[in-house]
C-alpha cells in the first residue's frame, strides 16, 4: 500500500470519528459526508473517496468504534449492499 493511500485511509477514519463526535450520540453519517469533508479540492472529486470512506468505516467496525447501519439496524459490513450509514456503537 502506498504512503498516500495509507494517509488517505487514516484521514478518512479520523474524519468519520470527528464527524460523529460533532453530532448527537445516536446520530448517523453517510460515507459521503466523510468523503466530502476529507476531500481537499473543488468540484465533485470527493466522489473518488466514496469507496475508500466505506472501507474506512469497515475498518472502524473491526476496531469496535462504529457500526454500519441500513434501515436503522446494524448490519454486517461485509454483507451491506447499497446505501449505508455510520454511527457510534450504542
Amino acid at each position: 500500500m502506498s504512503d498516500s493511500r495509507r494517509q488517505t485511509d487514516r484521514r478518512l477514519e479520523r474524519t468519520i470519528l470527528e464527524l460523529l463526535d460533532g453530532r448527537a450520540p445516536s446520530a448517523t453519517i453517510c460515507p459521503s459526508d466523510a468523503a466530502r469533508a476529507a476531500y481537499d479540492g473543488d468540484g465533485d472529486g470527493w466522489r473518488a473517496l466514496m469507496e475508500p470512506a466505506r472501507r474506512a468505516a469497515r475498518r472502524l467496525v473491526t476496531a469496535g468504534a462504529v457500526e454500519i447501519t441500513q434501515g436503522g439496524r446494524a448490519v454486517d459490513p461485509d454483507r451491506a449492499r447499497g446505501p449505508i450509514r455510520i454511527r457510534r456503537i450504542r
